[in-house]
């Protein structure tokens, strides 16, 4: 692109910026549940954008928590931690990792997209390591260690018996764990391929059935709506089975745009995945949702959302697949982004959230105004999702909007019941507890 052009683009991201068209017409809450209102796709040049700019936490700061809860930093200074993981012995481990940075920058609005997302911080260098915290339970404080280095930026991580499974973007590698230890330095075993072509969605989250023979790799698309073709989107959007024993693997599901988060329900032995959807048909479009995900079933991507709703945008059009797309259980809010995603049973943290899903929001970047920096509870009743979404942990912006503090992402509960955050640009790890 010649200068002229970039003169260009970047006259047009500061006519964006400077004033966002489309307001939302609901907020979050209003778009929650199973039967979310749905107003008419918009088309845009350009899609609206509002993203704060990074400022990170100042010395004393914390999210805000609710009644009842209290918040302390357990780990800071860390590099974008995306995934936190519990360990039986009561360690944690905690992934540092953003994209690889090789997808595919082929338009202004890819370039602009990626301005206003970048100025954020959540486009900050990932630390492709896995870093061990450690409680002392004389002092509290948690002492960290570089637990496992030169991945390709991790993602999931599940433990099988004395095998730790790290999900990098492009492969499954399996390592020898012994606990108690405090960096694995033996190397890695390449255990099952996945997709990594152009990147476009890069994380893959990763979840062990109960009985440890399956894992389940959540797989995003390569494109918004399949904008780069549909070859480049082999494997993709879907959540993938592997075999524990042999590695094979195939698809359990297809047609979730991203599935960052997996989880099984260990009480109804159902698999449950949270989604971020598509954008750029408007504020109000599409709600990002929670739903028990049925074996062989499609979702809809790209052809159609929430259901048979039809997107005109993918081409070519599958009026056959659109006849056979789910909709999916519980709906979150629209551009709300969920990454960190949490099956409970039981109050370690608080009765009230005894029995359901926390759910990290890691925030809007084409929506005004602002929608997710928020962890969410939601409530299940006889194994499904009620009731609306309830803050847990929020006060990741400045109340005028303008800047960014952290973004929650990974969330685990550890060894006392304590719900752990991962908050990639804050760049730290958080502790919630009872009062």
């Amino acid at each position: 692109m010649n200068k002229h052009a970039y003169r260009s683009v970047w006259v047009l991201a500061a006519a964006v910026l400077a004033g966002c068209s489309g307001r939302a017409s609901y907020d979050a809450a209003q778009q929650s549940g199973a039967n979310p209102p749905l107003p008419g796709a918009r088309n845009f040049l350009v899609p609206p954008m509002q993203v704060p700019r990074y400022q990170g936490w100042a010395e004393g700061q914390t999210p805000t928590v609710a009644p009842g809860l209290k918040i302390e930093k357990i780990a800071g200074d860390l590099k974008h931690p995306r995934q936190v993981f519990a360990l039986p012995n009561g360690d944690v481990l905690v992934v540092e990792s953003n994209s690889p940075g090789i997808e595919h920058v082929e338009t202004p609005k890819a370039l602009i997209a990626g301005y206003v997302k970048g100025r954020s911080g959540k486009a900050s260098k990932g630390g492709n390591r896995i870093t061990l915290l450690r409680p002392d339970p004389a002092t509290g404080k948690w002492t960290p260690h570089v637990f496992l280095e030169h991945l390709n930026s991790p993602f999931g991580v599940q433990l099988i018996g004395d095998s730790l499974y790290v999900a990098n973007t492009d492969a499954i590698v399996k390592y020898p764990y012994v606990p108690g230890e405090t960096r694995i330095a033996a190397p890695g075993t390449m255990f099952a391929d996945l997709p990594d072509t152009i990147q476009h969605h890069w994380t893959k989250s990763l979840a062990a059935n109960p009985d440890g023979t399956r894992l389940y790799v959540g797989v995003g698309s390569n494109s918004n709506i399949g904008e780069h073709g549909l070859e480049v989107e082999y494997r993709r959007a879907n959540i993938l089975e592997v075999d524990v024993a042999t590695g094979a693997s195939r698809i359990y599901a297809s047609g979730l745009r991203n599935p960052t988060g997996v989880q099984w329900d260990a009480q109804t032995g159902k698999l449950w995945t949270i989604v971020n959807e598509r954008d750029e048909i408007g504020a109000d479009l599409v709600p990002d949702y929670l739903t028990s995900v049925k074996e062989g079933a499609f979702y809809g991507w790209p052809y159609s959302y929430y259901g048979q709703h039809v997107d005109r945008r993918a081409m070519p059009q599958r009026p056959d697949l659109v006849a056979k797309a789910i909709v999916p259980d519980y709906a979150i809010g629209s551009h709300v982004a969920p990454l960190g995603f949490l099956i409970v049973h039981g109050d370690g943290l608080a009765a009230k959230y005894a029995n359901g899903a926390f759910i990290s929001e890691h925030g809007s970047w084409d929506r005004s105004p602002l929608s997710g920096y928020e962890v969410v509870f939601v409530r299940f009743e006889d194994g499904k999702p009620v009731g609306r979404p309830e803050t847990v942990v929020s006060g990741f912006y400045s109340k005028d909007e303008s800047r960014l503090h952290g973004a929650p992402v990974g969330l685990a509960l550890d060894k006392s019941g304590a719900l752990l955050i991962a908050d990639d640009v804050g760049n730290a790890v958080w502790r919630v507890t009872k009062e």
